[in-house]
């Protein structure tokens, strides 16, 4: 029997497993580790990052676009605290997210040995499990458990701790050196709902007057999208989204509504789920911003809820039915049944109400857009970056100002993954290093990312790492020299006094040249298009500086910012 070291049996598992990337940041506790991955063929590719989070939010990105398991790793002490914001997201978001941590050696605890923590604690409430391992012996099945908790059930972030001498131990037999069949991608195993439910959902849903369907991340997630459709044609029934599922069906399709909500809902889509008499959640927590503090379904409406998650079906509803399984195997068995049933209404009407909700909501967008005041609306950056960015591009837009305009009014033209947004925590600094880790996925697809010049500030130094790499990602930045949601928070709620949330405002096109990134300033909305053209066709890393209107003095879709 032979024996292997536990660091070269974590780089052949992790190949086992099917893992093409590894976002990560090195330390001296990850030494065996990353002598590992140099000395063994593998054919994993290693990305370097300038900062722990960065990397967590890259394996977040790409595990969003590939439906694999994102990896990412930092060492001990305070690379296991920078790593967590990205864990914590993902986690919540229910993506497959593995975050390795190396640790001290297991013999060197209670000593004070420098970068000692309690790793296990930390990550035990934010993670879906976590595990420090204190033998080599035990990694086979440690990774194995850590791919199967991922990838089954509602998927999520797990976390692995490898202590330096663990790493070193040769204790590995490489007759244990085996993965599941399957188990890099998720969702590995699926559930479906109990059909007795399913029937009752089905006929719920005929015996609705106006039903609409609020689809959350699941069925992105599941791999729903053509359930989704065929239930909703067979229904006649609109379909909304949230942030987080937006792309759920293509928003050209005529019973597409949009992104209702708090964050990213107008006025218009609103009263479709007012007038709605049944409301189908899919895949969805209806959470304060999707029912804007639970008003909007009113209470009292019928309601159907569809999670993988048992405990968010009557969370916040009472239920008139509850399915709980996966997205995909639970429309497909809904459509089905409806298809089948006598009297399943067209969509002639719905499609009617839509298209008029649709007209209602973009003629107040075009009227902004086509502004040429001055600062440049951030209307008009959605509507001339749409105009010259790919169809198929994928758009990762940090929480403050780019959230609530690009889910608004960014159409999506084809349904699947193509707009990602970090809704369960809204950490600044997500979309550079999320669009990073969706090119690396999809390298095929133009990648852009949209920030704030408050996100700018936490990520910049990703374009060190964009360069290296030679990332073609184009990157916007939305100036407006404050912290601007909290701006807009203080004005509404708080007599506008405004404290604390204002900024010097930084030549953000000069410090990505510094870096070797071609940038743009643009303050002249009548020169916007040209540019954003420009830095798309750019075949490397390109950023555009966009001198934008404060977002507490626009007409944001937002309708409460404190929720």
């Amino acid at each position: 029997m032979k024996l292997v070291p536990g660091a070269d049996a974590l780089v052949r598992l992790l190949q086992l497993h099917g893992v093409e990337h590894l976002f990560g940041l090195c330390g001296d506790t990850s030494l065996p580790f990353y002598d590992a991955l140099q000395r063994l063929d593998h054919g994993m590719q290693h990305i370097l990052t300038r900062d722990e989070r960065s990397a967590a939010y890259m394996a977040d990105g790409y595990a969003r676009v590939s439906g694999r398991v994102g990896v990412c790793e930092g060492p001990s002490g305070g690379g296991a605290t920078y790593i967590l914001p990205g864990v914590v997201e993902a986690n919540e978001s229910s993506i497959a997210v593995l975050a390795i941590t190396s640790d001290i050696s297991v013999a060197s605890r209670g000593k004070f040995t420098l970068t000692e923590l309690d790793q296990e604690a930390l990550f035990r409430p934010l993670t879906k499990w976590t595990q420090v391992i204190d033998r080599a012996a035990q990694i086979p099945q440690a990774l194995r458990s850590a791919f199967s908790r991922m990838t089954s059930g509602r998927p999520g972030a797990v976390h692995l701790g490898l202590p330096l001498d663990v790493q070193r131990e040769l204790a590995v037999s490489e007759d244990d050196l085996w993965a599941e069949a399957g188990s890099g991608s998720f969702p590995s195993r699926r559930i479906a709902p109990d059909p007795g439910a399913t029937e009752q959902a089905a006929q719920a849903l005929l015996s609705a007057h106006a039903p609409l369907i609020i689809c959350g991340g699941g069925p992105l997630i599941s791999g729903a999208l053509a359930e989704l459709r065929r239930l909703a044609e067979a229904l006649g029934c609109p379909v909304a989204t949230t942030i987080s599922g937006k792309g759920t069906i293509a928003e050209s399709h005529p019973l597409a509504l949009g992104v209702v909500g708090a964050n990213g809902g107008t006025l218009a889509t609103r009263e479709i789920v007012e007038q709605s008499d049944l409301v189908m959640f899919v895949g969805c927590r209806a959470g304060s911003v999707t029912t804007e503090k639970w008003r909007f379904p009113p209470r009292g409406t019928r309601v159907i809820h569809l999670d993988i998650d048992p405990t968010v079906v009557d969370a916040n509803y009472a239920p008139e039915v509850a399915l709980i399984g996966d997205a995909r195997l639970a429309l497909d068995a809904l459509a089905r049944t409806i298809e089948s049933a006598k009297g399943a209404r067209a969509t002639n009407q719905a499609s009617a109400r839509v298209t008029a909700a649709r007209e209602k909501k973009f003629a107040a967008f075009r009227a902004l857009a086509e502004s040429l005041d001055g600062p440049i609306r951030p209307e008009r950056l959605v509507a001339d970056l749409r105009a010259v960015a790919p169809a198929d591009c994928i758009l990762v837009a940090d929480p403050g100002t780019p959230c609530p305009y690009f889910s608004a009014y960014w159409s999506l033209e084809h349904a699947g993954r193509h707009f990602i947004s970090n809704r369960a925590h809204g950490a600044l600094g997500y979309a550079m290093s999320a669009a990073a880790g969706a090119y690396f996925a999809r390298p095929e697809r133009k990648c852009i990312a949209v920030m704030g010049d408050g996100s700018f500030g936490f990520t910049c130094g990703e374009m060190e790492t964009l360069l290296r790499y030679k990332v073609p990602l184009t990157m916007i930045v939305v100036s407006n020299a404050s912290f601007g949601w909290i701006k807009a928070g203080q004005r509404t709620s708080f007599g506008a006094r405004y404290f604390s949330v204002d900024f010097s405002r930084t030549e953000h096109a000069r410090v990505a040249e510094a870096f070797g990134v071609k940038a743009w300033r643009v303050a002249d909305p009548s020169k916007l298009r040209a540019a954003l053209a420009a830095a798309i066709a750019h075949d490397g890393p390109s950023l555009v500086d966009v001198i934008t209107q404060p977002l507490h003095e626009a007409q944001a879709p937002v309708s409460e910012w404190i929720v």
